[in-house]
């Protein structure tokens, strides 16, 4: 058993590994590092709690950490890439879930003896407690549905859907100050309840209002929720170092989640509200015709171009065809051509989906731009690629106010030389919404699987 300045010790090395981990993840150079220290810092930290005198049921421990390595090894194992979304979802749904049982297991263990003000802050921890983790469990499922396409991307634009959502919140505020009057004699067991099922039906309503295009805003935001909850656990716990951890994961989710709000044109409250989605007229339907191209037309294309740009789309992590175009991308870039990819913030389903898909390709890091770096450059760019991407270049983002996604800067490839779009129809993407790029005057489409018709465009080039 160690001692208690000891666990401090450990909990104060685990704390910094865990803002280095945090310092890596910031560039894709020290990405990897940064998962190191995270993994070291987490290790350390649950050795260190196991060993303290706060932990005494060793039997429940292992198993309950057997149990959980197993599930968290075969899903490392099984889950591909662009499952990955959905993943992250699930998870901040068991955070949430599990500061809800904590919260519910400490208002019923009578052992502490608080009084007054102390006795009021816990039983307000407690309250705060299952109503993040409940918000953020329920957000989560919904969130996990969307993403895995079990429920739809449109969003559910309930009437009055503001006022019913503050309506929640005004009755959850009453709800607590009636907990704490009757915590007071041991009582409001019956009000927690009743305020679970309010933050439960609270959190699906709010994710359900939020349409596809926007959900990898909404993972951020529930990594910022789930954050919070862990903090409010370990405020339950006395657990200095969840609390820690915990605001870490809050705050630096809350920061991911404003950067891309400013980099999509949106506002930040108006995700929480559910305000995306719906602009209240009808989008301008699409018209003109397709111009299809083959493997072998788009190898020519390729060969007789000088600066070419590859944007990548959940269709990309689809196909896995992210190998087999860095393949191409090095074969044009030994016969000299100037070759980049263009990522959009909320390009695939969550943040950094796009950038994650590229490294595991060992695309170099010094050939990858996002939106802002190359937005005023098309101009120099003679062919541009889109594999898989639907919203992240629509232009009606910019010119039809009633489309679902306007205001949303995109990658404004349509003002390069020739765009080439890979998909497997003329399906609608993850937003549900209609692509003039498609059939604007400069645009070929190559029709079939991503990285069936590149391996062809490689075939090609290769002669």
């Amino acid at each position: 058993m160690m001692s208690q300045n000891l666990v401090v010790i450990s909990y104060i090395v685990a704390f910094i590994l865990f803002i280095l981990s945090l310092s890596g993840l910031s560039s894709q150079e020290t990405a990897r590092k940064g998962n190191y220290y995270g993994m070291i810092g987490m290790a350390i930290a649950v050795t260190a709690t196991a060993f303290s005198a706060s932990v005494s049921s060793y039997g429940v421990l292992i198993a309950a950490l057997a149990v959980g390595g197993l599930i968290g090894t075969r899903a490392a194992l099984k889950v591909e890439m662009t499952q990955m979304p959905e993943l992250v979802a699930i998870m901040h749904s068991l955070v949430g879930l599990a500061a809800v049982l904590v919260a519910y297991a400490t208002f019923m263990d009578n052992s502490a003896s608080l009084s007054g003000a102390e006795k009021t802050i816990h039983e307000l921890e407690i309250y705060l407690g299952i109503f993040i983790g409940a918000v953020t469990f329920s957000g989560s499922v919904i969130a996990f549905g969307k993403l895995s396409e079990r429920i739809g991307g449109k969003p559910l634009t309930l009437p009055a859907r503001h006022w019913l959502n503050l309506g929640m919140v005004v009755l959850t505020v009453f709800l607590g100050w009636l907990f704490l009057e009757q915590a007071e004699s041991d009582g409001g067991f019956v009000v927690l309840l009743i305020m679970t099922a309010i933050a439960l039906v609270l959190g699906v309503h709010m994710v359900m209002a939020i349409g596809g295009a926007d959900m990898p805003v909404v993972i951020s935001m529930l990594n910022s929720y789930s954050g919070w909850a862990a903090a409010a656990t370990g405020f339950m716990l006395g657990n200095d170092l969840l609390i820690v951890t915990g605001a870490l994961v809050g705050s630096s989710g809350a920061i991911l989640s404003y950067i891309m709000c400013r980099a999509m044109n949106r506002h930040f409250i108006s995700v929480i509200a559910g305000g995306f989605g719906s602009t209240g007229g009808k989008a301008a339907e699409i018209e003109g015709e397709v111009q299809s191209v083959s493997a072998g037309d788009t190898a020519q294309l390729l060969l007789e171009a000088k600066s070419i740009m590859i944007i990548p789309g959940y269709g990309m992590a689809v196909a896995q065809a992210q190998h087999t175009v860095y393949e191409i991308t090095k074969l044009l870039r030994d016969k000299g051509k100037k070759v980049g990819f263009g990522i959009h913030p909320v390009a695939g389903r969550m943040p950094g989906h796009m950038n994650v898909l590229l490294a595991e390709a060992k695309v170099p890091y010094d050939i990858v731009y996002e939106m802002d770096e190359i937005n005023d450059d098309w101009g120099d760019v003679d062919v541009s690629i889109v594999i898989g991407a639907n919203d992240i270049v629509n232009p009606s983002a910019l010119n039809d106010p009633n489309s679902p996604i306007a205001g949303m800067p995109v990658l404004e490839c349509w003002k390069g030389g020739t765009t080439i779009v890979l998909k497997r129809s003329m399906a609608t993407g993850y937003a549900g919404v209609g692509n003039p790029l498609f059939v604007l005057e400069n645009t070929r489409m190559l029709f079939g699987d991503a990285n069936a018709t590149m391996q062809e465009v490689l075939k090609t080039l290769r002669g």
